[in-house]
């Protein structure tokens, strides 16, 4: 078994879809985690710990070690998430009959890579790991009230998403919450044992768009849902009201960062780099207006991905602006303070 470095990173930036065993099995450990849990998807995780260590440092709190401890561990988690939402599908008979889940990547229990046993290993052995860095940051924070409170409420989110959050319709929500203000403004606590409430806000863009993928994959999956009694926001509300509700977040990511900017004055203008990304943004919201087609469209490989494929398309631009945002607004804080406070 050779390390296959070019497998980590076409895993962490795209969706592998693979049919052969052999190759499979002829995978590093590493290659196999990194497709096993989707690590394009998961990449969302790195996202939301880079904005809070960026806005750390700007406020003078950062410091690597506990950044890349707490940082590798969040991705791990979000990884051991997926190993068991489709241990959990897999068991309860969802991944069956060619269901959505199975077409636009690999499922290592659908398409017997994975004994079950094989995938709750996989699941124990990430979780340890995750949970260990958790560990690590309460006794860096002095377990400290609201550390464990995010640690109890991260676990209980990895536990309870695919069943029953997921099915009671408050699964994007949770998403929302998770990768957004709680992840973002608690990572920047830990590395600053300070809560800010514009970190706060800060979250809220990110985590409306981490959750417009999940809604519109669930959008994409409607028929598939209703039909095995799935409770997604999607199924619960109606198709075309979640589709006016993930129109409605993409215009609320740039008004928060507006608000950021002029109201709040957290942010310099620099930030407004970010509204490069409403090309993506408007043409999301565009294909939005009216329902998924019955099939794909002539051009289109990504099928049966097609609301998702758009909003993965945004956030992965948009995600890249706030990046490069962040650090042109704390440069100009940093070597011109005085030039935006006089604005």
């Amino acid at each position: 078994m050779q390390v296959n470095f070019k497998m980590w990173r076409d895993a962490t930036w795209q969706l592998i879809k693979m049919d052969d065993k052999e190759e499979w099995d002829a995978l590093d450990l590493v290659s196999k985690w990194l497709i096993a849990t989707r690590a394009a998807v998961t990449l969302v995780t790195l996202y939301s710990c880079v904005i809070a260590g960026i806005l750390a440092a700007r406020d003078g709190y950062f410091s690597w070690a506990p950044f890349l401890i707490v940082t590798l561990g969040l991705f791990i988690a979000h990884g051991t998430n997926n190993l068991l939402n489709d241990y959990t599908d897999y068991s309860r008979g969802l991944d069956n009959d060619n269901y959505f889940r199975t077409q636009y990547g690999v499922h290592p229990l659908v398409q017997g890579f994975f004994t079950k046993s094989q995938q709750f290993k996989w699941f124990l052995v990430s979780g340890m790991l995750a949970a260990l860095t958790g560990v690590f940051a309460l006794f860096y924070t002095n377990f400290n009230p609201i550390v464990i409170a995010l640690f109890a409420l991260g676990g209980v989110v990895l536990l309870a998403y695919t069943y029953p959050f997921k099915y009671w319709g408050l699964g994007e929500l949770a998403i929302f919450l998770i990768w957004g203000p709680i992840m973002i403004a608690g990572v920047y606590f830990v590395l600053s044992g300070v809560w800010n409430w514009n970190v706060v806000l800060v979250g809220i863009p990110y985590g409306l768009g981490v959750s417009s993928i999940n809604l519109a994959k669930h959008i994409d999956k409607y028929d598939d849902d209703v039909a095995r009694g799935v409770g997604t926001f999607p199924v619960r509300a109606g198709e075309a009201i979640a589709r006016r509700v993930d129109q409605i977040s993409i215009f609320l990511i740039y008004a928060v960062i507006l608000t950021l900017i002029f109201i709040s004055r957290y942010f310099t203008p620099a930030m407004l780099i970010v509204f490069l990304a409403t090309k993506d943004a408007l043409r999301f919201v565009n294909v939005l207006k009216t329902p998924r087609p019955e099939k794909a469209p002539k051009g289109w490989t990504l099928w049966p991905v097609w609301f998702s494929g758009f909003a993965f398309q945004h956030n992965r631009i948009f995600g890249g602006f706030i990046l490069l945002g962040l650090v042109l607004d704390a440069l100009l804080r940093t070597y011109a303070p005085s030039f935006w406070v006089s604005l």
